[in-house]
């Protein structure tokens, strides 16, 4: 299974964990919860419905304890604050910038819409591939998209969202 599907598992991770995630980390985590878990799978769904759940959870969880840590270190965050790479040029700041900017807005969004947007709009999964690996009707991944466009926005443009 890791041999077949890795490649997917590893971009589905790169794509919703963001930059700075150790995605071999992650990866080799959803790998782990699949081995435990293969019992439970029963072939009711597809293999990439199955891995893409066990990879949802993962990073929510991995995202969820960042998080926590963050609060939790922030007053020491000077002393716990890693070397930022050196660019090789200008070109490649630039899309790093645009690339946390835009991550640092995906953060403010709930997780549902940002899977869904993620999964559309970065994989460009189709609404119903989307639907089928979230688990949910495709009408609701219409709507998810449009909310999660317009918060999305909202993020980028600093505003708030209702």
């Amino acid at each position: 299974m890791y041999e077949r599907y890795s490649g997917l598992v590893d971009r589905w991770v790169r794509r919703l964990a963001g930059p700075g995630a150790d995605v071999e980390d992650l990866t080799h985590d959803v790998f782990v919860v699949a081995l435990r878990r293969r019992a439970e799978f029963r072939g009711e769904a597809s293999p990439t419905t199955w891995l893409f759940r066990i990879t949802d959870h993962v990073v929510a969880g991995r995202r969820r304890r960042s998080l926590v840590r963050r609060w939790l270190f922030s007053r020491n965050a000077h002393e716990l604050a890693e070397q930022p790479e050196q660019p090789t040029a200008h070109d490649q700041l630039e899309r790093r910038e645009r690339h946390v900017r835009l991550y640092a807005a995906l953060d403010r969004i709930p997780h549902a819409y940002r899977t869904a947007l993620i999964l559309y709009e970065i994989e460009g999964l189709s609404g119903q591939e989307v639907a089928d690996l979230v688990g949910v009707d495709v009408k609701a991944i219409w709507v998810r998209l449009h909310r999660a466009r317009a918060k999305l926005l909202a993020a980028l443009g600093g505003r708030t969202t209702p």
